[in-house]
């Protein structure tokens, strides 16, 4: 593999132009900066102070904590930089919502966030009020070389915010999971006749269908328009043999058959590590579903509801969905495959699917598929896709300088990457480059399965 243009460097000065082209007036800056900041305090809208607190294990962090640490980024990294005389809103702030930066100091273990019950929810709304105040004003009296100067700072603290959205919501899913009263966090979802499920199902995905790759020497990473995250670049070539790979995630219906064929009591199907998972931690079923008199239920933000059999299986870790792929006879899809398959597909440039829309943020039914459409279907949304890639560096890769450089580039180790978005993610937020990451064993975030092959025939099942 060899490197080619754009290099990280140029690429990202491409977005600062076309960032300073698309905003044209700082009002328009300011004005995405507003709706950015307003989302994130609609999501926890729904939910009490005591709800903003609870963290439920060391993965989840508190939604009031989200909220604040999303505030005290852009304090450290914008306000510290560009604001006349600045001083923090509270010292000990910078200690207790500092998430991983180590050159920046300090910071309060993550497994304790829950423990921090001040400031509360109502303390740290008015510590988003006081910075947001400032960063308009430091924005607004900013000249065209100071804009330049900040408004990568800007952008990666908006992009930086929409992560946290779709985390809080992940996370506040997972505290009231844990709640023996099943609350909701939102009513039923608009739209879609009742099924199993409710609103979210009742539409027939059909059968699994496959997508022929001719493969080659491909180019995959950000082509250098637009925003991307460091990790995204930079653009290279890789070669590929040719592949398939479906045109649509794995369904409740194909796990159920999984579990049926005994798939969680069957090592042979198994990475050594995930059978160690599955017997020391009792997996036999995705992370939300409980068995109740013979019939599976799955816990949604909507409540719980009987598993629906059209809906794509959702909170499984890298493990289970390597488990699956083994038992169909076919296997998880590299990241340069997934990449390829979409920009081949013709979906690389207009990205729409199931992203958070404030009425679903669960995953739906794939569409029939369309004659003479686009082959692929649910590229973007319903759930993250894991990939066989392991999350690493690509070539020529090099961190920025400072404290920003420790945004992606030092959790390149023990993880995999997952692509697509999910019903979660934040309109806006998802790319086709993106690479997402998480660990092995993860199955909290909302993660799903595509299959892919070498062109052998698939069976469920084998």
């Amino acid at each position: 593999m060899t490197a080619t243009d754009p290099s990280p460097d140029t690429a990202l000065d491409g977005a600062v132009d076309d960032a300073l082209g698309s905003y044209g007036a700082v009002d328009a800056l300011l004005a995405r900066y507003d709706a950015v900041r307003a989302h994130t305090e609609r999501l926890a809208e729904p939910l009490s102070p005591e709800d903003q607190t609870v963290q439920s294990m060391p993965d989840v962090s508190p939604t009031k904590w989200h909220r604040a640490h999303v505030t005290w980024f852009f304090e450290t990294f914008l306000l510290a930089d560009a604001e006349p005389g600045f001083a923090p809103y509270e010292d000990r702030y910078w200690f207790l919502f500092n998430s991983y930066y180590e050159s920046l100091g300090p910071r309060y273990s993550r497994p304790d966030r829950g423990l921090v019950t001040r400031p509360g929810a109502h303390e740290v709304g008015e510590f988003r009020r006081n910075v947001d105040e400032r960063v308009r004003a430091v924005l607004a009296g900013a000249d065209e070389g100071t804009l330049r100067r900040l408004l990568p700072t800007v952008e990666l603290g908006f992009h930086h915010e929409q992560q946290h959205q779709e985390l809080l919501l992940m996370d506040i899913k997972h505290v009231l999971s844990r709640n023996p009263l099943e609350p909701v966090y939102a009513g039923a979802p608009l739209g879609g006749a009742a099924g199993a499920a409710g609103a979210l199902g009742a539409v027939d995905p059909g059968p699994m269908g496959w997508v022929e790759v001719e493969g080659g020497l491909v180019e995959v990473g950000h082509t250098g328009d637009g925003f991307c995250f460091d990790n995204e670049l930079p653009r290279h070539r890789q070669w590929l043999e040719p592949y398939r790979i479906a045109d649509r995630l794995v369904t409740n219906g194909e796990w159920m058959a999984f579990m049926a064929d005994g798939g969680y009591g069957r090592h042979e199907l198994w990475l050594s590590d995930g059978w160690g998972r599955v017997k020391a931690e009792g997996w036999r079923a995705p992370f939300y579903w409980t068995e109740r008199d013979g019939a599976w239920f799955e816990h949604t933000l909507h409540g719980t509801r009987p598993v629906d059999p059209t809906l794509p299986v959702a909170h499984v870790s890298f493990y289970e969905a390597d488990a699956f792929a083994t038992w169909a006879g076919a296997r998880l899809p590299s990241e340069a495959e997934w990449e390829h398959a979409v920009v081949t597909d013709g979906q690389a440039e207009v990205v729409a699917g199931n992203l958070a829309d404030t009425t679903t943020w669960h995953p739906r039914p794939a569409a029939p598929a369309a004659p003479g459409g686009p082959r692929l279907r649910q590229v973007h949304g319903d759930c993250w896709e894991w990939t066989s890639s392991a999350y690493h560096a690509y070539p020529g890769f090099h961190p920025p300088e400072g404290a920003i450089g420790e945004y992606n580039g030092k959790f390149m180790s023990n993880q995999m990457v997952l692509r697509g978005g999910c019903a979660l993610t934040p309109p806006g937020h998802a790319r086709t480059t993106y690479r997402n990451f998480f660990p092995h064993a993860s199955r909290w975030a909302l993660s799903g399965v595509r299959l892919a092959d070498g062109g052998a025939p698939v069976g469920m099942g084998r």
